[in-house]
C-alpha cells in the first residue's frame, strides 16, 4: 500500500489548478443511463472513484471512453444489457447508489446493491428510497440489493425529504425528468453540485426550475437527449488547498475557484486571519500577518461550512492561537483524524460532535494513518506545518479524491513525496 512522506518547513508560491468536482461528475456519469443519445463531460477529474463509476456503467452495458488523457468522458447508454449493479463494484464507492433513480425511470426496473464507502457513519439510503417509492417506484430489499420496479412508469409527485441529502436530491431529480407529470423536491440539497446537475440535465431536454434554492420542480418529458457540459470546479479540492499556504505560509493562486464555491469556508478564513483575493484565473490565498487565529466552525449543508473540509480545517486550527471549536453535524464519526493529529503534538479532546482544537507552537512529524478520504489530506497539510518528516499511510483513500496531489503541491514547493508499497 502507498504512503506519502512529507517534510515540514516549505513555504509555498505558485498556482495549483483546480480539477472539476469529484462528485458533480460522479452524478453526472448515471445521467447517460437516461438516454440513448451520447453524452461528453469535460474537465473531468482524473480519480479512481471515476474509474469505479466507468467500470459500474460499463458492467451495465455503458459505454465508457477517457478522452484526452481523462479530462473528457465520452458516454453512450444507447444498448445497456443489465440493469443489475453488481455488489462487487457497488460496494466500493456510495455514489454508485445514483445509478439506481435513471434505470429505473428509463427502463422501469433496476436491481442495485446496497453501497458502501468511507466509514464516516452510516449514511444509510433510506432517503433516496422513500423518494423513489413516492414517484411510484414499488422496492424490496433482498440480498443486500434494492430490487425497484415501476412498471406503469414513475409519477410526478410532492417528495419531502425530512432533512437535507444531497445524493438522494441528485437521485430523485435524475429520475424525475422522465417521471409522468410534475415532481417537487422540498427541503432539496442546494449545493453547486446539484446545480451542475440540473444544467446538464436542462442541456438533455430536462424541464428542471429551482435548482439552488430548497424547492426544486421537475416537469417529466417523455425522453432526454444528448449534450456536452463541463464538470463544475470541485469546491473541496479548492478549499483544501487553499489550507496550504494559510498552514505552511507563502501565497498560492488556486486557479479555476470563485469565492461563491465556498463563501461560508472562506468567511472562516478570514476570521483565521487568511486573506483571499479574486483574480482573473481564481483566488489568491496567504495569511494576513503572523499567526492563525482560532475560530469556532459548525459543518452545515450548503451554503453552509461544508463538512467535507472540516478535517482540513482542524489541521489548520492545531497551530492557530487560541482555543478552537468544530462542531460536526453531517456525519457522525468523522473526528477520525484526530487521534492521528494529536500522534502529530496537537492538542485536541473530542466529545460527541464536538472537538475542542488548542492550538501548538509547532506539530511535529509523525507516522500516521489515513482512516478516510479526507482525513488523508488532512495529514498532509499537517506534515506541511510539522517539524520533520510524516508519513501518511493507507493514502488508498486520498486517490478517490484528489487528482496528483504530490505533483500539484510538490509544484508550488512543499516537499511531498510519494512512497510505492511493496
Amino acid at each position: 500500500m502507498d504512503s506519502i512522506l512529507v517534510k515540514g518547513g516549505a513555504t509555498l508560491s505558485g498556482a495549483i489548478p483546480i480539477a472539476g468536482a469529484k462528485n458533480a461528475c460522479l452524478t453526472l456519469m448515471p445521467a447517460t443511463l437516461l438516454t440513448d443519445e451520447p453524452l461528453t463531460l469535460t474537465n473531468a477529474p482524473r480519480l479512481s472513484d471515476i474509474q469505479t463509476m466507468t467500470l459500474l456503467l460499463q458492467s451495465l452495458g455503458a459505454e465508457v471512453q477517457a478522452l484526452q488523457d481523462g479530462k473528457v468522458l465520452a458516454l453512450s447508454s444507447h444498448t445497456i444489457g443489465d440493469l443489475h449493479a453488481d455488489y462487487d463494484i457497488v460496494r466500493k464507492m456510495r455514489a454508485s447508489i445514483l445509478v439506481l433513480g435513471p434505470m429505473l425511470a428509463r427502463f422501469g426496473k433496476a436491481e442495485v446493491s446496497l453501497p458502501g464507502g468511507c466509514a464516516i457513519g452510516a449514511r444509510p439510503v433510506d432517503l433516496h428510497l422513500k423518494g423513489l417509492e413516492d414517484l411510484g417506484a414499488e422496492l424490496e430489499l433482498r440480498d443486500g440489493y434494492v430490487h425497484a420496479e415501476a412498471p406503469g412508469g414513475l409519477k410526478g409527485a410532492v417528495v419531502e425529504f425530512p432533512f437535507v441529502s444531497v445524493g438522494a436530491t441528485e437521485n430523485i431529480l435524475m429520475a424525475a425528468t422522465l417521471a409522468k407529470g410534475t415532481t417537487v423536491l422540498k427541503n432539496a440539497a442546494r449545493e453547486p453540485e446539484i446545480v451542475d446537475l440540473a444544467e446538464c440535465l436542462a442541456k438533455m431536454g430536462a424541464r428542471i426550475d429551482g435548482a439552488g434554492t430548497d424547492t426544486i420542480t421537475v416537469e417529466g418529458v417523455d425522453s432526454l437527449g444528448g449534450a456536452t457540459h463541463p464538470v463544475v470546479t470541485d469546491r473541496i479540492e479548492l478549499g483544501t488547498y487553499m489550507l496550504a499556504p494559510a498552514i505552511c505560509g507563502g501565497e498560492v493562486e488556486c486557479l479555476g475557484g470563485r469565492i461563491g464555491l465556498l463563501s461560508a469556508f472562506c468567511e472562516k478564513l478570514d476570521e483565521a486571519g487568511i486573506a483571499i483575493e479574486e483574480t482573473k484565473g481564481g483566488l489568491k490565498v496567504a495569511r494576513k500577518n503572523g499567526r492563525v487565529g482560532a475560530v469556532e466552525v459548525r459543518t452545515a449543508p450548503f451554503p453552509g461550512f461544508p463538512t467535507d473540509l472540516q478535517a482540513q480545517m482542524m489541521a489548520l486550527l492545531c497551530t492557530a492561537s487560541g482555543e478552537s471549536r468544530l462542531e460536526e453535524t453531517i456525519f457522525e464519526n468523522r473526528f477520525m483524524h484526530a487521534p492521528e493529529l494529536a500522534r502529530m503534538g496537537a492538542d485536541i479532546d473530542v466529545h460527541g460532535g464536538t472537538a475542542t482544537v488548542r492550538g501548538v507552537d509547532r506539530l511535529k512529524g509523525a507516522p500516521v494513518m489515513a482512516t478516510d478520504l479526507r482525513a488523508s489530506v488532512s495529514l498532509i497539510l499537517a506534515g506541511l506545518a510539522a517539524e520533520g518528516e510524516t508519513v501518511v499511510n493507507r493514502v488508498y483513500h486520498l486517490d478517490r479524491g484528489y487528482e496528483q496531489v504530490e505533483a500539484k503541491l510538490g509544484a508550488v514547493g512543499a516537499l511531498i513525496e510519494r512512497i510505492p508499497g511493496a
